[in-house]
């Protein structure tokens, strides 16, 4: 893709090694406004909104290949929130409040730094993803438009997915010891406070809010049945 602002072999060298594990973060369904989260379980919510977000993602690229139109709109908003929430919120929190302390005591340095690189591929990735979802048609002219944005989604989730898994299994847990319960106190106020500075008085729940509507929109907000019957442990 000449003129293209990522290049696809740079952004894959700032994947996690082999055996990177995949675990997904319970759905965030956002909390009561008076309960109060710590900045490690909120930063684990919000992972979980980053998988709903891939979910979306998901359900995109399944229809593009299975040529099933959809409202461009979804996809568009969808990368939206990718940037403002993702990026522009969670990710700078991270690079402002968590990465500088796990640097200074000299911890976990390698797997910082390669969360810094993935972060800025990311962004120029889901720049790349508005871009292209702004032009999509469903037109045979279109057809390789429709497939530079199907390759741009599976890049970022084939990226964020063992990122959110080592952030939640192997970061998240460790911050705690880095930092004293009055530090790790005001750092979850000054989170909270941000939340409601940037997205309104219901903080990161209008979020959640907004990736449900576009999840029922693509009919993808209910948990399906399993409709067969399991084989038996010593069926065929």
């Amino acid at each position: 893709m000449k003129g293209n602002p990522w290049n696809r072999r740079e952004l894959l060298r700032t994947l996690p090694g082999a055996g990177a594990g995949l675990a997904l973060a319970p759905f965030a369904l956002g909390a009561p406004e008076e309960e109060e989260v710590a900045p490690a379980e909120d930063l684990m919510r919000e992972h979980g909104v980053l998988n709903r977000l891939l979910l979306l993602y998901e359900e995109a690229i399944r229809r593009l290949g299975a040529r099933q139109e959809f409202a461009p709109r979804v996809l568009s908003e969808t990368a939206g929130i990718v940037r403002r929430f993702i990026e522009e919120y969670h990710e700078k929190s991270e690079e402002e409040s968590l990465f500088p302390r796990f640097e200074k005591a000299g911890k976990l340095v390698d797997l910082v730094a390669v969360l810094r690189q993935q972060h800025q591929a990311g962004r120029r990735v889901t720049a790349e993803i508005e871009r292209l979802a702004g032009r999509l048609t469903f037109s045979e002219a279109r057809h390789a438009k429709r497939s530079q944005l199907s390759d741009a989604m599976r890049l970022f989730i084939r990226m964020y997915r063992p990122h959110e898994a080592r952030a939640d299994r192997v970061l998240v847990p460790a911050f705690r010891s880095l930092v004293s319960k009055k530090e790790y106190e005001e750092l979850g106020t000054a989170v909270e406070e941000k939340a409601h500075r940037l997205f309104g008085k219901e903080g990161s729940d209008k979020v959640v809010g907004q990736a449900a509507a576009l999840e029922k929109e693509l009919g993808i907000y209910e948990v399906p049945r399993v409709r067969r019957r399991l084989p038996s442990a010593g069926g065929r």
